[in-house]
């Protein structure tokens, strides 16, 4: 089998791109605003956020179904604000698959070689070595209302990466399978989108789905990108209490700056002293701000009011097979926290007193932007 080997990777510009539209309710809505992005050669960038919030608009802008208000997009350098999505070199995989019931799963990944005026042997080469490459070899003769959504998806992979394209592009493609096929999905369009060394941007909004397939995560919210960086970086350091509360699952606490030192910020938070990471410019003294404190960052035991540990009491307890989630009432507030399942030992019941400790070294300082500072 021959893998598809596109053109060498290229990357792809967005620069102040902003798309308005006219809701016959809300009047004039802006879907994407002053929008900018650089997506390496060969990297795959997400999209994520809430319904409504630009991702799928920016991501019809770069692919060309949309023209922007204003701002540009490049392709390696190359202007392609105003070329049709025909002219751009790109593979497009849809939310709904959009594949074409009369034809074949042959005839369905052969289409846009047929349309370029490819001959039959170099379509009937180019079809059987991707659908081998997306475990489909046998399928040809196959129709798409004869197959599971998840066959069904494979057939739009392979229809989008036949044509060798510049830049592949993902519509939310496997909100439409169930939760464990989504998994298997997943690392599949990951996997082959390293191995054929191309430049993707896939739009989602489901955290757990960009964290496991991106290179970059762009967070966006109301039309704009809200924060870009890595999943790590995106869920261990954000800098707004929107990406904290968006990303993975987050006990956000009302703090206080008491003092600034080496490496470290000692803040007053769940009637305590706490020492925070220092991260980013320092924060003065008698500013108010959030501690980010994840789940897991929260370590259950025993009460013991002599280790200075706090006294929390057990809400409620999930058990979710190789985890628990508790939600602790704790200093006034509601935490919650993840421990891993330890069999029957670990069985703090609903009600049961327990001592609360934070992690060693954990914790994030977020701007609360009701108080308008910013740390």
């Amino acid at each position: 089998m021959n893998t598809p080997a596109p053109a060498e990777a290229i990357g792809v510009t967005v620069a102040h791109v902003s798309k308005r539209f006219t809701h016959a309710v809300k009047g004039e809505v802006h879907a994407a605003r002053d929008v900018s992005l650089d997506v390496a050669p060969g990297e795959f960038l997400t999209l994520l956020g809430p319904s409504g919030c630009g991702k799928t608009t920016t991501l019809r802008m770069i692919a060309g179904f949309e023209m922007p208000d204003e701002g540009s997009i490049a392709f390696g350098g190359h202007d392609v604000t105003r070329l049709p999505a025909n002219q751009r070199g790109i593979g497009f995989v849809f939310q709904n698959y959009a594949l074409f019931p009369h034809l074949s799963v042959f005839d369905n990944v052969a289409y846009g070689l047929a349309v370029r005026g490819e001959s039959g042997s170099e379509i009937g080469r180019a079809v059987g070595d991707v659908l081998a490459l997306v475990g489909l070899a046998g399928y040809e003769r196959q129709f798409p209302a004869q197959m599971s959504g998840g066959e069904q998806q494979r057939v739009a992979l392979a229809r989008a990466i036949v044509i060798h394209p510049r830049v592949l592009l993902f519509d939310e493609p496997l909100s439409n399978l169930d939760a464990r096929l989504r998994v298997q999905m997943r690392d599949e369009i990951r996997a082959l989108q390293k191995r054929l060394a191309i430049t993707a941007i896939y739009v989602t909004h489901d955290q757990e789905e960009a964290m496991a397939v991106s290179d970059r995560i762009a967070v966006m919210n109301r039309g704009s990108i809200a924060e870009i960086g890595t999943a790590e970086t995106l869920y261990h350091s954000p800098r707004s209490r929107f990406v904290a509360e968006f990303i993975g699952r987050a006990n956000l606490v009302a703090a206080q700056v008491i003092a600034v030192r080496d490496g470290y910020v000692d803040v007053a938070a769940l009637d305590r002293q706490l020492a925070i990471p220092r991260q980013g410019s320092a924060l003065a003294a008698g500013t108010r701000c959030l501690l980010l404190l994840r789940p897991e960052a929260i370590v259950l035991g025993e009460p013991d009011a002599t280790s200075g540990t706090l006294a929390g009491t057990v809400r409620t307890r999930t058990f979710l097979g190789e985890k628990i989630e508790y939600t602790i009432a704790c200093a006034g507030v509601t935490l919650q926290v993840v421990r891993h399942s330890q069999g029957v030992t670990d069985a703090f019941a609903p009600g049961a007193a327990v001592g609360v400790q934070i992690a060693r070294g954990a914790g994030t300082l977020v701007a609360d932007a009701s108080q308008g500072d910013s740390p």
